[in-house]
């Protein structure tokens, strides 16, 4: 009997991972670009299929709802996870597998967003409080347009938990959000890097803290097709 138990909690988890994977990977964004104003958004402002980009090429009330449908899809998996009895290792890792798929969506040929809205929806789950220190993190970072302080608040989101009695679990869940979110940042949707030493270098440095290839931040999300390289 307990050999089918582990049996079957070894395939719950491998289907809870293709799972979250496949549900991260509905480009929710992309899509309100299609259905809305018929344009990809793949080839507008920063290039990413994302909240911030449905805000400014699509329309502003659209963010609502891709944005709840973004949580949704990464608190479910998570939640089902820790439904199954699979434990919090488990559960975060299927978490992960939804952030993932919404960074690189198997749909859109892997070119997908930045992984905070599913992120916001394993928080929801595993550590709430997480939930209101990441969104007033992202609202400081838009206000002084600086996208090193919502990575900084994924990164002390340890310490917040040891302060508010939170799972020791939110130590690993930093740590692996923090090194998508670099990888995320420095792969860019595959956008290639100058050829040039220098201008390389720069570039890869804004990247990391900047989250862009250039200095101006209002005329990198406002880009259009042509103005693409």
């Amino acid at each position: 009997m307990s050999e089918f138990i582990q049996f079957w909690s070894i395939v719950s988890f491998v289907f809870l991972l293709i799972f979250g994977y496949l549900a991260g990977s509905i480009p929710s964004g992309y899509l309100a670009g299609r259905w809305i104003k018929g344009i990809d958004l793949r080839n507008y402002g920063s290039g990413t299929v994302s909240g911030s980009m449905v805000w400014e090429h699509v329309a502003k009330w659209v963010v609502v709802p891709v944005g709840l449908f973004d949580i949704f899809k990464g608190a479910l998996p998570v939640w089902l996870g820790l439904r199954l009895g699979l434990g919090e290792v488990a559960a975060i890792l299927v978490g992960f597998a939804a952030i993932v798929g919404h960074n690189w969506p198997v749909y859109l040929n892997f070119h997908g967003g930045r992984g905070f809205s599913p992120f916001l929806g394993v928080l929801l789950v595993i550590f709430p409080w997480g939930v209101v220190i990441l969104l007033a993190s992202l609202a400081i970072g838009n206000i002084f347009r600086s996208p090193v302080i919502p990575l900084f608040a994924v990164m002390s989101l340890p310490i917040f938990a040891a302060l508010l009695n939170g799972s020791s679990i939110v130590l690993w869940l930093s740590a692996g959000m923090t090194v998508i979110t670099i990888v995320k940042r420095l792969e860019a949707n595959r956008r290639p890097l100058p050829s040039d030493p220098k201008d390389r270098r720069k570039v890869i440095l804004r990247r990391i803290f900047l989250d862009r290839d250039i200095q101006d931040h209002k005329s990198w999300i406002r880009r259009e097709p042509h103005q693409h390289n």
